[in-house]
């Protein structure tokens, strides 16, 4: 049984075609009639419902098997009309009566009318919607993928659920290609529809005429009823079909079901509910209107548009009232845990300012500092408050992880808090209580980043994106689409946010690396190598001189996630070597030729690395100006030296704005840990490798160099 359920559908199409050879009695046509009355119905309610149209993916194939019934259908009652003088089952007399009331010009004006509707304005319309959909979908592709691209790299999303919006990318295209054709389907069943007609009443006619010698009154009678009657229980779930197909392909912005939706949607303009009323009552002002009638309508709109205007005015407040009071100076959203979780918010305070402060202990609040604080305009609070359906926390959990999985550093706590201070669109970054990082938001826009040499300007408000700098435009949502067929890549505001969030956080993670931290990632290690621990500390090296490795690490974007490899080459160096533990520069550089694999993956593509290098004579010039100072060697170059240094830095690295990699300078051991903090302060996102930390199984490329241009006195 179970077996034969899952051919069901196969059953069904077989049925259909029989249909087309074998003739049905009057009794069955009717159970098919209402068949597909009962299935076009159900699928245009499924339509109105769903919230994303690949909820309902099968659509393109039903809408064919659907259009085959009917047609299906169609010859069937053709063959009974023609054949069992104008009958073919009592549905389709009940419909021809009823529609024809005992006017033929009248019932056919009708039929003509609903055909006309369905072929001209909606099957038309859902047609070319179609057709947009289908070549807009195609043509996004490329910039969907390069955005989710984006977020897997900045650690946004993880690979599991880039796959997934991948594959749904790849649904939609193959989606609304279907729907294309399925739309061509449609058109040719209304097309079709017309010509059932006229073959019914031109044939029936003829055969009551030439063969029963029926008069023409009698002819046109008995044969409009039952052409008017097959047409209408043919086109009215044609009809809904029709509808349905509108419905599926008219929804790429929606964010809900078409009831939520328009609900929502309406409900936001209580100005153009109040407005629709008065001019309703305005019209009473002309003779012979109905004045009941429209003051009814009037009131009724005038009164909803009044009540939602109050109630958009009283939910702010109520917002701003639900986010918790974290005493004088601000209102603390949410504190962001290390463990992904949400901490209370904090109790209540004394609304007065002098009375809480009596107390000489809740001055010693104030001193705390956060580690990373995120403050608020008033404008992004929905970003964040969960209430109302904000993700930014659920991002945040998201990057955290990813983050420790690729640095093998934990975030510590993230405060989020609004902010007086800032403009109602804005929001700031601070790393141990001082901003370091500020942006401006539009919630209700899309970020548009702007390609190299856009073929069209997207209208829209222009900016800069601030976690890259790149010019950008706040463009609506409704040209998303179109932005993106023009080579913009489009980021939801959140993404916009979270991206800036991270890249500061990248940046300033050495800051965030405290001595409790590194002490909680040793016993962390611990757990697996308690020998390896035991030996190292506090016997070869302290935690304070340990923090200075990883935070060194950490700055020039080293994974320190492999504490064992980290812990073993100090020890290594220390013992096989004799260098001093104090030493960090020399310890830094044989950790990093350790990690020379993870280094290495981190700006390798395709088995390649792209660097810029430094010309032999350059490099030679710069090891004769290493001074010794009381904290070891530092590089001292003449002023034009650096700046004719600087300056071809500049240009070389231009070349990497078309590629997907990191910029890269690539050195000799001897001079990479001088040569990064030469340029650190112009370049701080540069990364300078030593051949040291190369792989041997990777080509290196080299795309550019820098050469010794001056050529008189080079020291300092």
């Amino acid at each position: 049984m179970k077996k034969l359920l899952s051919y069901s559908i196969v059953l069904f199409v077989l049925t259909i075609i029989l249909l087309l050879i074998i003739p049905l009695p009057a009794a069955m046509v009717d159970v098919a009639i209402i068949i597909n009355m009962s299935l076009s119905l159900m699928i245009l309610i499924i339509t109105m419902t769903i919230k994303d149209a690949l909820e309902f993916s099968i659509f393109p194939s039903l809408l064919l098997v659907t259009t085959l019934f009917r047609l299906g259908i169609n010859v069937s009652t053709t063959r009974n009309i023609l054949t069992s003088g104008g009958s073919s089952g009592m549905i389709i007399k009940a419909f021809g009566d009823f529609i024809l009331q005992g006017n033929v010009v009248v019932g056919i004006v009708i039929y003509m009318i609903i055909v006309l509707m369905q072929f001209l304005v909606i099957t038309k319309g859902a047609e070319r919607v179609s057709e947009v959909a289908a070549r807009f979908t195609l043509d996004a592709m490329p910039g969907k993928q390069m955005a989710i691209d984006a977020d897997l790299n900045s650690g946004l999303i993880d690979e599991q659920e880039a796959k997934v919006r991948r594959e749904k990318i790849q649904r939609e295209a193959d989606f609304y290609g279907s729907m294309d054709g399925a739309t061509k389907i449609v058109k040719g069943d209304s097309i079709m529809s017309l010509i059932t007609t006229a073959i019914n009443l031109i044939g029936g006619s003829i055969i009551g005429i030439l063969q029963s010698g029926q008069s023409i009154g009698d002819v046109l009678n008995t044969y409009s009823i039952a052409t008017v009657g097959d047409g209408l229980v043919g086109q009215i779930p044609a009809l809904l079909i029709s509808v349905a197909t509108g419905m599926i392909v008219t929804r790429a912005v929606s964010e809900g079901s078409l009831n939520e939706d328009i609900s929502k949607q309406f409900m936001a303009q209580p100005v153009a509910i109040m407005i629709s009323g008065v001019v309703i009552a305005a019209l009473a002002v002309i003779p012979g209107m109905p004045i009941p009638q429209l003051a009814i309508v009037s009131v009724g709109l005038v009164g909803a548009g009044f009540y939602l205007y109050r109630r958009m005015e009283e939910e702010p407040k109520l917002a701003l009232a639900g986010g918790g009071v974290g005493g004088p100076g601000g209102t603390t959203l949410r504190n962001f845990a290390p463990e992904g979780e949400q901490e209370e918010e904090e109790a209540p305070k004394p609304v007065s300012e002098e009375e809480f402060y009596k107390d000489v202990n809740n001055v010693y609040s104030l001193l705390s500092v956060e580690a990373i604080e995120m403050e608020f305009g008033y404008s992004l609070i929905p970003l964040v408050d969960e209430s109302v359906g904000g993700r930014l926390i659920n991002r945040i959990i998201i990057f955290r992880r990813q983050y420790a999985q690729d640095m093998g550093f934990v975030i510590p706590s993230i405060r989020l808090r609004d902010s007086s201070g800032l403009n109602t669109n804005q929001y700031c970054i601070k790393i141990k209580g001082e901003e370091v990082a500020r942006g401006e938001l539009l919630i209700d826009y899309f970020l548009a980043l702007e390609p190299e040499n856009p073929e069209v300007e997207i209208d829209g408000i222009e900016t800069i994106e601030p976690a890259y700098g790149i010019p950008s435009r706040w463009i609506r949502p409704e040209d998303r689409e179109k932005a993106e067929i023009y080579g913009y890549t489009v980021i939801d505001p959140l993404s916009v946010l979270v991206t800036h969030l991270s890249e500061v956080v990248k940046q300033h993670a050495h800051e965030l690396i405290t001595r409790q931290e590194v002490i909680h990632l040793v016993e962390n290690t611990k757990k697996t190598s308690p020998e390896l621990i035991e030996e190292a500390f506090p016997n070869f090296i302290s935690y304070s001189m340990f923090q200075k490795i990883l935070t060194s690490l950490l700055k020039e974007g080293v994974p320190i996630k492999d504490l064992e490899t980290i812990i073993e080459t100090v020890l290594e160096t220390v013992s096989d070597t004799g260098l001093p533990v104090k030493d960090v520069d020399g310890l830094i550089e044989n950790i990093r030729t350790a990690l020379k694999r993870t280094i290495t993956r981190m700006y390798c593509e395709d088995g390649s690395m792209k660097v810029i290098t430094l010309d032999s004579e350059l490099e030679r010039t710069m090891v004769g100006c290493l001074s010794k100072g009381e904290r070891g060697y530092y590089l001292a170059l003449s002023p034009d030296v650096l700046q004719s240094v600087i300056n071809q830095l500049t240009g070389q690295l231009k070349k990497f704005n078309s590629l997907s990699q990191n910029p890269v300078v690539l050195t000799s051991q001897v001079m990479r840990v001088h040569f990064y903090r030469l340029i650190d302060q112009f370049y701080p996102n540069v990364r300078v490798l030593s051949f040291n930390e190369i792989s041997n199984n990777v080509q290196i490329q080299s795309i550019g160099s820098l050469t010794l241009e001056n050529r008189g006195r080079v020291g300092a």
